[in-house]
Protein backbone atom coordinates (compact mmCIF):
# COMPACT_ATOMS: atom_id res chain seq x y z
CA UNK A 1 0.00 0.00 0.00
CA UNK A 2 2.96 2.25 0.62
CA UNK A 3 6.53 2.08 1.82
CA UNK A 4 5.55 3.20 5.33
CA UNK A 5 5.52 0.78 8.29
CA UNK A 6 2.89 -1.97 8.29
CA UNK A 7 -0.67 -0.64 8.57
CA UNK A 8 -2.91 -1.44 11.52
CA UNK A 9 -4.73 -4.17 9.59
CA UNK A 10 -2.74 -6.33 7.16
CA UNK A 11 -3.92 -9.77 5.95
CA UNK A 12 -0.37 -10.68 4.86
CA UNK A 13 1.06 -10.75 8.36
CA UNK A 14 1.88 -14.10 9.95
CA UNK A 15 -0.55 -14.97 12.72
CA UNK A 16 0.33 -17.36 15.52
CA UNK A 17 -1.73 -20.55 15.30
CA UNK A 18 -4.01 -21.37 18.22
CA UNK A 19 -4.12 -24.93 19.50
CA UNK A 20 -7.64 -25.98 20.41
CA UNK A 21 -10.39 -23.47 21.04
CA UNK A 22 -9.74 -19.73 21.06
CA UNK A 23 -10.64 -17.81 24.25
CA UNK A 24 -12.83 -14.82 23.39
CA UNK A 25 -14.19 -11.84 25.33
CA UNK A 26 -17.30 -10.20 23.83
CA UNK A 27 -17.92 -6.53 24.62
CA UNK A 28 -21.47 -5.39 23.90
CA UNK A 29 -22.85 -8.91 24.09
CA UNK A 30 -26.56 -7.96 24.15
CA UNK A 31 -26.31 -5.73 21.06
CA UNK A 32 -26.54 -6.69 17.39
CA UNK A 33 -22.86 -7.61 16.95
CA UNK A 34 -22.70 -9.40 20.29
CA UNK A 35 -25.77 -11.56 19.80
CA UNK A 36 -24.65 -12.61 16.31
CA UNK A 37 -21.16 -13.40 17.62
CA UNK A 38 -22.67 -15.62 20.31
CA UNK A 39 -24.75 -17.42 17.67
CA UNK A 40 -21.53 -18.06 15.73
CA UNK A 41 -19.72 -19.33 18.84
CA UNK A 42 -22.54 -21.68 19.83
CA UNK A 43 -22.49 -23.20 16.35
CA UNK A 44 -18.73 -23.73 16.61
CA UNK A 45 -18.07 -24.99 20.15
CA UNK A 46 -14.73 -26.55 19.22
CA UNK A 47 -13.38 -23.31 17.73
CA UNK A 48 -14.24 -20.68 20.35
CA UNK A 49 -14.72 -20.43 24.11
CA UNK A 50 -16.22 -17.22 25.52
CA UNK A 51 -14.63 -16.29 28.84
CA UNK A 52 -16.23 -12.89 29.46
CA UNK A 53 -19.21 -10.76 28.46
CA UNK A 54 -19.93 -7.07 28.88
CA UNK A 55 -23.09 -5.04 28.30
CA UNK A 56 -24.51 -1.62 29.13
CA UNK A 57 -27.15 -3.09 31.45
CA UNK A 58 -30.45 -2.50 29.69
CA UNK A 59 -31.11 -6.23 29.08
CA UNK A 60 -30.06 -8.05 32.24
CA UNK A 61 -32.19 -11.13 31.58
CA UNK A 62 -30.55 -11.68 28.20
CA UNK A 63 -27.09 -11.04 29.66
CA UNK A 64 -27.67 -13.61 32.40
CA UNK A 65 -28.95 -16.14 29.87
CA UNK A 66 -25.88 -15.60 27.67
CA UNK A 67 -23.51 -15.95 30.63
CA UNK A 68 -25.04 -19.24 31.75
CA UNK A 69 -25.30 -20.74 28.29
CA UNK A 70 -21.68 -19.92 27.48
CA UNK A 71 -20.31 -20.74 30.92
CA UNK A 72 -18.33 -17.50 31.15
CA UNK A 73 -16.13 -16.70 34.14
CA UNK A 74 -16.72 -12.91 34.15
CA UNK A 75 -19.69 -10.64 33.41
CA UNK A 76 -19.28 -6.85 33.21
CA UNK A 77 -22.09 -4.29 33.26
CA UNK A 78 -21.74 -0.51 32.89
CA UNK A 79 -24.81 0.43 34.96
CA UNK A 80 -24.20 -0.16 38.66
CA UNK A 81 -27.90 0.33 39.43
CA UNK A 82 -28.82 -2.93 37.64
CA UNK A 83 -26.40 -5.11 39.63
CA UNK A 84 -29.07 -6.42 42.05
CA UNK A 85 -31.35 -7.36 39.14
CA UNK A 86 -28.44 -8.99 37.32
CA UNK A 87 -27.50 -11.03 40.40
CA UNK A 88 -31.10 -12.26 40.70
CA UNK A 89 -31.20 -13.12 37.00
CA UNK A 90 -27.93 -15.05 37.24
CA UNK A 91 -29.01 -16.89 40.40
CA UNK A 92 -32.25 -17.92 38.70
CA UNK A 93 -30.34 -19.61 35.87
CA UNK A 94 -27.45 -21.20 37.71
CA UNK A 95 -28.08 -24.39 39.69
CA UNK A 96 -27.41 -24.72 43.40
CA UNK A 97 -23.99 -26.27 42.83
CA UNK A 98 -22.92 -23.92 40.02
CA UNK A 99 -20.64 -21.02 40.93
CA UNK A 100 -21.82 -17.64 39.66
CA UNK A 101 -19.44 -15.75 37.34
CA UNK A 102 -17.35 -12.89 38.66
CA UNK A 103 -19.28 -9.61 38.34
CA UNK A 104 -17.70 -6.28 37.33
CA UNK A 105 -19.79 -3.11 37.41
CA UNK A 106 -19.33 0.55 36.59
CA UNK A 107 -18.12 2.79 33.80
CA UNK A 108 -14.73 1.00 33.67
CA UNK A 109 -16.10 -2.55 33.81
CA UNK A 110 -15.76 -3.25 30.07
CA UNK A 111 -12.25 -1.78 30.10
CA UNK A 112 -11.24 -4.12 32.94
CA UNK A 113 -12.72 -7.08 31.10
CA UNK A 114 -10.95 -6.14 27.84
CA UNK A 115 -7.58 -6.52 29.60
CA UNK A 116 -8.38 -9.93 31.12
CA UNK A 117 -6.64 -13.15 30.11
CA UNK A 118 -7.60 -14.54 26.73
CA UNK A 119 -6.76 -14.49 23.04
CA UNK A 120 -9.30 -12.26 21.27
CA UNK A 121 -11.45 -9.33 22.36
CA UNK A 122 -14.45 -8.55 20.15
CA UNK A 123 -15.34 -4.90 20.71
CA UNK A 124 -18.98 -4.63 19.67
CA UNK A 125 -19.76 -1.57 21.79
CA UNK A 126 -21.47 1.31 19.98
CA UNK A 127 -20.03 4.81 20.27
CA UNK A 128 -16.83 6.44 21.41
CA UNK A 129 -17.19 4.88 24.87
CA UNK A 130 -15.53 1.90 23.19
CA UNK A 131 -12.18 3.74 23.04
CA UNK A 132 -10.97 2.83 26.56
CA UNK A 133 -11.72 -0.91 26.11
CA UNK A 134 -9.97 -0.85 22.72
CA UNK A 135 -6.84 0.66 24.25
CA UNK A 136 -6.96 -1.76 27.19
CA UNK A 137 -7.17 -4.80 24.90
CA UNK A 138 -4.27 -3.59 22.78
CA UNK A 139 -2.11 -2.75 25.79
CA UNK A 140 -2.78 -6.21 27.23
CA UNK A 141 -1.61 -7.80 23.99
CA UNK A 142 -4.95 -9.25 22.96
CA UNK A 143 -6.00 -9.69 19.34
CA UNK A 144 -8.67 -7.04 18.78
CA UNK A 145 -11.63 -7.91 16.57
CA UNK A 146 -12.80 -4.34 16.05
CA UNK A 147 -16.45 -3.62 15.33
CA UNK A 148 -16.41 -0.35 17.31
CA UNK A 149 -15.34 2.03 14.53
CA UNK A 150 -15.70 5.10 16.75
CA UNK A 151 -12.78 4.13 19.01
CA UNK A 152 -10.44 4.12 16.03
CA UNK A 153 -11.90 7.28 14.53
CA UNK A 154 -11.79 9.45 17.66
CA UNK A 155 -8.56 7.97 19.01
CA UNK A 156 -6.63 7.07 15.85
CA UNK A 157 -3.15 8.19 17.03
CA UNK A 158 -3.70 6.50 20.41
CA UNK A 159 -4.67 3.22 18.78
CA UNK A 160 -1.78 3.37 16.31
CA UNK A 161 0.68 4.02 19.13
CA UNK A 162 -0.40 0.87 21.02
CA UNK A 163 -1.28 -1.64 18.30
CA UNK A 164 1.31 -4.16 17.20
CA UNK A 165 1.34 -5.29 13.54
CA UNK A 166 -1.45 -7.78 13.00
CA UNK A 167 -3.12 -7.12 16.33
CA UNK A 168 -6.31 -5.61 14.84
CA UNK A 169 -8.77 -7.56 12.68
CA UNK A 170 -11.61 -5.33 11.35
CA UNK A 171 -15.20 -6.54 11.80
CA UNK A 172 -17.14 -3.79 10.02
CA UNK A 173 -18.52 -5.46 6.89
CA UNK A 174 -16.78 -2.94 4.62
CA UNK A 175 -13.41 -3.22 6.31
CA UNK A 176 -13.56 -6.98 6.65
CA UNK A 177 -14.21 -6.97 2.89
CA UNK A 178 -11.20 -4.73 2.21
CA UNK A 179 -9.11 -6.90 4.53
CA UNK A 180 -9.92 -10.01 2.48
CA UNK A 181 -9.55 -8.31 -0.90
CA UNK A 182 -6.18 -6.85 0.06
CA UNK A 183 -4.85 -10.38 0.47
CA UNK A 184 -4.91 -10.64 -3.35
CA UNK A 185 -1.92 -8.34 -3.88
CA UNK A 186 0.99 -6.58 -2.28
CA UNK A 187 0.83 -3.17 -0.66
CA UNK A 188 2.64 -1.62 -3.62
CA UNK A 189 0.00 -3.04 -6.00
CA UNK A 190 -2.94 -1.17 -4.46
CA UNK A 191 -4.27 1.80 -6.43
CA UNK A 192 -7.58 2.52 -4.70
CA UNK A 193 -9.96 1.34 -1.99
CA UNK A 194 -13.65 1.40 -2.93
CA UNK A 195 -16.08 1.46 -0.01
CA UNK A 196 -19.64 0.54 -0.95
CA UNK A 197 -22.77 2.14 0.51
CA UNK A 198 -26.34 0.91 0.29
CA UNK A 199 -27.45 4.52 -0.06
CA UNK A 200 -29.83 4.13 2.88
CA UNK A 201 -33.57 4.80 2.72
CA UNK A 202 -33.14 8.09 0.83
CA UNK A 203 -31.00 6.94 -2.09
CA UNK A 204 -31.82 8.99 -5.19
CA UNK A 205 -33.42 11.91 -3.35
CA UNK A 206 -32.16 15.45 -3.76
CA UNK A 207 -31.21 17.70 -0.87
CA UNK A 208 -34.48 19.60 -1.28
CA UNK A 209 -36.46 16.37 -1.12
CA UNK A 210 -34.76 15.49 2.18
CA UNK A 211 -35.79 18.70 3.93
CA UNK A 212 -38.97 17.33 5.48
CA UNK A 213 -38.31 13.62 6.04
CA UNK A 214 -39.40 12.22 9.40
CA UNK A 215 -37.49 10.01 11.87
CA UNK A 216 -39.63 7.02 10.98
CA UNK A 217 -38.57 7.45 7.35
CA UNK A 218 -34.90 7.56 8.29
CA UNK A 219 -35.20 4.46 10.47
CA UNK A 220 -36.62 2.36 7.63
CA UNK A 221 -33.31 0.99 6.29
CA UNK A 222 -33.79 -1.12 3.14
CA UNK A 223 -31.10 -3.70 3.94
CA UNK A 224 -29.79 -3.80 7.51
CA UNK A 225 -31.50 -4.04 10.92
CA UNK A 226 -29.48 -1.78 13.24
CA UNK A 227 -29.84 0.52 16.23
CA UNK A 228 -31.41 3.98 15.75
CA UNK A 229 -28.19 6.03 15.76
CA UNK A 230 -26.43 3.75 13.28
CA UNK A 231 -29.55 3.60 11.10
CA UNK A 232 -29.83 7.39 10.93
CA UNK A 233 -26.10 7.54 10.20
CA UNK A 234 -26.80 5.28 7.25
CA UNK A 235 -29.56 7.64 6.10
CA UNK A 236 -27.23 10.68 6.23
CA UNK A 237 -24.27 8.55 5.02
CA UNK A 238 -22.29 9.69 8.05
CA UNK A 239 -21.51 6.00 8.51
CA UNK A 240 -19.68 6.06 5.15
CA UNK A 241 -17.74 9.14 6.18
CA UNK A 242 -16.66 7.38 9.36
CA UNK A 243 -15.71 4.30 7.32
CA UNK A 244 -13.55 6.40 4.99
CA UNK A 245 -11.61 7.68 8.02
CA UNK A 246 -11.42 4.14 9.37
CA UNK A 247 -10.11 2.78 6.06
CA UNK A 248 -7.42 5.45 5.99
CA UNK A 249 -6.28 4.56 9.49
CA UNK A 250 -6.49 0.79 9.09
CA UNK A 251 -4.85 0.42 5.70
CA UNK A 252 -2.54 3.43 5.40
CA UNK A 253 -4.15 4.67 2.17
CA UNK A 254 -4.40 8.45 1.48
CA UNK A 255 -7.91 9.91 1.51
CA UNK A 256 -7.75 10.80 -2.18
CA UNK A 257 -7.40 7.09 -2.98
CA UNK A 258 -10.49 6.02 -1.01
CA UNK A 259 -13.74 6.20 -2.98
CA UNK A 260 -17.38 5.69 -1.95
CA UNK A 261 -19.78 4.03 -4.41
CA UNK A 262 -23.51 3.44 -3.88
CA UNK A 263 -24.51 -0.22 -4.24
CA UNK A 264 -28.18 -0.68 -3.23
CA UNK A 265 -28.14 -4.49 -3.03
CA UNK A 266 -25.36 -4.53 -0.38
CA UNK A 267 -23.92 -7.71 -1.91
CA UNK A 268 -20.45 -6.30 -2.61
CA UNK A 269 -19.19 -5.06 0.73
CA UNK A 270 -16.13 -3.24 -0.65
CA UNK A 271 -13.48 -3.51 -3.36
CA UNK A 272 -9.77 -3.01 -3.95
CA UNK A 273 -8.53 -1.70 -7.30
CA UNK A 274 -4.97 -2.74 -8.16
CA UNK A 275 -2.43 -0.99 -10.36
CA UNK A 276 -2.89 -3.46 -13.24
CA UNK A 277 -6.53 -2.39 -13.61
CA UNK A 278 -8.09 -5.39 -11.91
CA UNK A 279 -10.56 -5.01 -9.05
CA UNK A 280 -11.11 -7.54 -6.29
CA UNK A 281 -14.59 -7.44 -4.75
CA UNK A 282 -15.66 -9.30 -1.62
CA UNK A 283 -19.31 -10.35 -1.89
CA UNK A 284 -21.80 -12.20 0.32
CA UNK A 285 -25.50 -11.80 1.07
CA UNK A 286 -25.96 -9.13 3.79
CA UNK A 287 -25.16 -10.91 7.07
CA UNK A 288 -22.79 -9.69 9.79
CA UNK A 289 -21.87 -13.18 10.94
CA UNK A 290 -19.41 -13.45 8.04
CA UNK A 291 -17.34 -10.41 9.09
CA UNK A 292 -17.58 -11.47 12.74
CA UNK A 293 -16.17 -14.87 11.79
CA UNK A 294 -13.23 -13.17 10.06
CA UNK A 295 -12.57 -11.15 13.21
CA UNK A 296 -12.71 -14.14 15.54
CA UNK A 297 -11.15 -16.84 13.39
CA UNK A 298 -8.54 -15.25 11.10
CA UNK A 299 -6.42 -16.52 9.39
CA UNK A 300 -8.71 -19.55 9.27
CA UNK A 301 -12.25 -19.33 7.96
CA UNK A 302 -15.27 -20.60 9.88
CA UNK A 303 -17.32 -23.01 7.73
CA UNK A 304 -20.92 -21.91 7.08
CA UNK A 305 -20.49 -18.77 9.16
CA UNK A 306 -23.04 -16.99 6.96
CA UNK A 307 -25.24 -17.82 3.94
CA UNK A 308 -23.72 -17.99 0.46
CA UNK A 309 -25.20 -16.89 -2.86
CA UNK A 310 -27.42 -19.18 -4.85
CA UNK A 311 -25.82 -18.72 -8.26
CA UNK A 312 -28.61 -20.69 -9.96
CA UNK A 313 -30.90 -17.67 -9.49
CA UNK A 314 -30.69 -14.50 -11.57
CA UNK A 315 -29.83 -11.25 -9.81
CA UNK A 316 -28.86 -7.69 -10.70
CA UNK A 317 -26.09 -5.72 -9.01
CA UNK A 318 -26.08 -1.93 -9.43
CA UNK A 319 -23.48 0.75 -8.71
CA UNK A 320 -24.02 4.53 -8.66
CA UNK A 321 -21.81 7.54 -7.91
CA UNK A 322 -22.30 9.29 -4.60
CA UNK A 323 -24.44 12.47 -4.61
CA UNK A 324 -22.22 14.76 -2.55
CA UNK A 325 -24.73 17.61 -2.62
CA UNK A 326 -27.54 15.59 -1.03
CA UNK A 327 -25.12 13.75 1.26
CA UNK A 328 -22.24 16.09 2.23
CA UNK A 329 -21.22 13.92 5.20
CA UNK A 330 -18.55 11.96 3.33
CA UNK A 331 -16.78 15.10 2.12
CA UNK A 332 -16.86 16.59 5.62
CA UNK A 333 -15.48 13.35 7.05
CA UNK A 334 -12.55 13.52 4.64
CA UNK A 335 -11.82 17.05 5.87
CA UNK A 336 -11.83 16.11 9.55
CA UNK A 337 -9.80 13.00 8.76
CA UNK A 338 -7.15 15.16 7.10
CA UNK A 339 -7.18 17.55 10.07
CA UNK A 340 -6.78 14.58 12.46
CA UNK A 341 -6.14 15.33 16.14
CA UNK A 342 -9.44 15.97 17.91
CA UNK A 343 -11.36 16.90 14.74
CA UNK A 344 -12.80 13.38 14.16
CA UNK A 345 -13.93 13.24 17.79
CA UNK A 346 -15.72 16.58 17.37
CA UNK A 347 -17.37 15.36 14.15
CA UNK A 348 -18.55 12.11 15.75
CA UNK A 349 -19.79 13.64 19.02
CA UNK A 350 -21.63 16.51 17.33
CA UNK A 351 -23.28 14.07 14.96
CA UNK A 352 -24.53 11.86 17.82
CA UNK A 353 -26.13 14.88 19.50
CA UNK A 354 -27.71 16.03 16.24
CA UNK A 355 -29.08 12.56 15.50
CA UNK A 356 -30.66 12.54 18.95
CA UNK A 357 -32.22 15.96 18.26
CA UNK A 358 -33.57 14.73 14.92
CA UNK A 359 -35.09 11.61 16.50
CA UNK A 360 -36.70 13.81 19.16
CA UNK A 361 -38.24 16.03 16.50
CA UNK A 362 -36.24 19.15 17.35
CA UNK A 363 -34.00 19.22 14.27
CA UNK A 364 -34.80 18.68 10.59
CA UNK A 365 -32.95 15.95 8.70
CA UNK A 366 -30.76 18.32 6.68
CA UNK A 367 -30.06 20.18 9.90
CA UNK A 368 -27.99 17.24 11.15
CA UNK A 369 -25.11 17.83 8.78
CA UNK A 370 -25.58 21.60 8.72
CA UNK A 371 -25.13 21.70 12.49
CA UNK A 372 -22.23 19.23 12.49
CA UNK A 373 -20.50 21.32 9.83
CA UNK A 374 -20.90 24.45 11.97
CA UNK A 375 -19.51 22.72 15.07
CA UNK A 376 -16.52 21.36 13.12
CA UNK A 377 -15.82 24.82 11.67
CA UNK A 378 -15.96 26.44 15.11
CA UNK A 379 -13.58 23.83 16.47
CA UNK A 380 -11.03 24.81 13.83
CA UNK A 381 -7.69 23.09 13.37
CA UNK A 382 -6.87 20.81 16.31
CA UNK A 383 -3.64 21.56 18.08
CA UNK A 384 -2.88 18.14 19.57
CA UNK A 385 -1.65 16.48 16.39
CA UNK A 386 0.31 13.31 17.06
CA UNK A 387 0.50 14.08 20.80
CA UNK A 388 -3.21 13.35 21.22
CA UNK A 389 -4.26 12.07 24.65
CA UNK A 390 -7.43 10.45 25.96
CA UNK A 391 -8.06 13.65 27.94
CA UNK A 392 -7.87 15.66 24.69
CA UNK A 393 -10.47 13.39 23.09
CA UNK A 394 -12.84 13.58 26.06
CA UNK A 395 -12.51 17.35 26.30
CA UNK A 396 -13.18 17.79 22.57
CA UNK A 397 -16.20 15.50 22.73
CA UNK A 398 -17.63 17.32 25.73
CA UNK A 399 -17.27 20.68 23.99
CA UNK A 400 -18.73 19.36 20.72
CA UNK A 401 -21.76 17.85 22.44
CA UNK A 402 -22.45 21.02 24.40
CA UNK A 403 -22.07 23.24 21.33
CA UNK A 404 -24.27 20.95 19.21
CA UNK A 405 -26.97 21.04 21.89
CA UNK A 406 -26.80 24.84 21.94
CA UNK A 407 -27.23 25.02 18.17
CA UNK A 408 -30.00 22.43 17.97
CA UNK A 409 -31.90 24.22 20.75
CA UNK A 410 -32.11 27.27 18.47
CA UNK A 411 -33.39 25.27 15.51
CA UNK A 412 -37.05 25.30 14.50
CA UNK A 413 -38.49 21.99 15.71
CA UNK A 414 -39.19 19.66 12.82
CA UNK A 415 -42.61 18.69 14.13
CA UNK A 416 -43.57 22.32 14.68
CA UNK A 417 -42.34 23.28 11.24
CA UNK A 418 -44.43 20.53 9.66
CA UNK A 419 -47.54 21.58 11.59
CA UNK A 420 -47.00 25.22 10.59
CA UNK A 421 -46.63 24.19 6.97
CA UNK A 422 -49.83 22.14 7.05
CA UNK A 423 -51.82 24.89 8.76
CA UNK A 424 -50.53 27.51 6.35
CA UNK A 425 -51.41 25.32 3.38
CA UNK A 426 -54.94 24.74 4.68
CA UNK A 427 -55.49 28.47 5.27
CA UNK A 428 -54.12 29.66 1.97
CA UNK A 429 -55.89 26.93 0.04
CA UNK A 430 -59.01 28.99 0.55
CA UNK A 431 -57.39 31.87 -1.38
CA UNK A 432 -55.31 30.88 -4.40
CA UNK A 433 -53.50 27.65 -5.37
CA UNK A 434 -50.45 29.64 -6.45
CA UNK A 435 -50.07 31.19 -3.00
CA UNK A 436 -50.43 27.77 -1.37
CA UNK A 437 -47.68 26.25 -3.51
CA UNK A 438 -45.35 29.16 -2.84
CA UNK A 439 -45.92 29.09 0.93
CA UNK A 440 -45.32 25.33 1.11
CA UNK A 441 -42.13 25.60 -0.92
CA UNK A 442 -40.86 28.43 1.28
CA UNK A 443 -41.60 26.43 4.42
CA UNK A 444 -39.66 23.44 3.10
CA UNK A 445 -36.70 25.61 2.20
Amino acid sequence: MSDSPAPLADPHLVFDPVDGSRDVVILGSTGSIGTQAIDLVLRNPGRFRVTGLSAAGGRVELLAEQAHRLGVRTVAVAREDVVPALRRALSARYGAGEPLPELLAGADAATQLAASAGHTVLNGITGSIGLAPTLAALEAGRTLALANKESLIVGGPLVKALAAPGQIIPVDSEHAALFQALASGTRADVRKLVVTASGGPFRGRTKAELADVAPEDALAHPTWAMGPVITVNSATLVNKGLEVIEAHLLYDIPFERIEVVVHPQSYVHSMVEFTDGSTMAQATPPDMRGPIAIGLGWPERVPDAAPAFDWSKASSWEFFPLDNDAFPSVGLARQVGELAGTAPAVFNAANEECVDAFLNGTLPFNGIMETVTEVVAEHGTPGSGTSLTVADVLEAETWARARARELTARATPRTAARTTTQNTAQTTAQTTPQTTAMTTAEARA
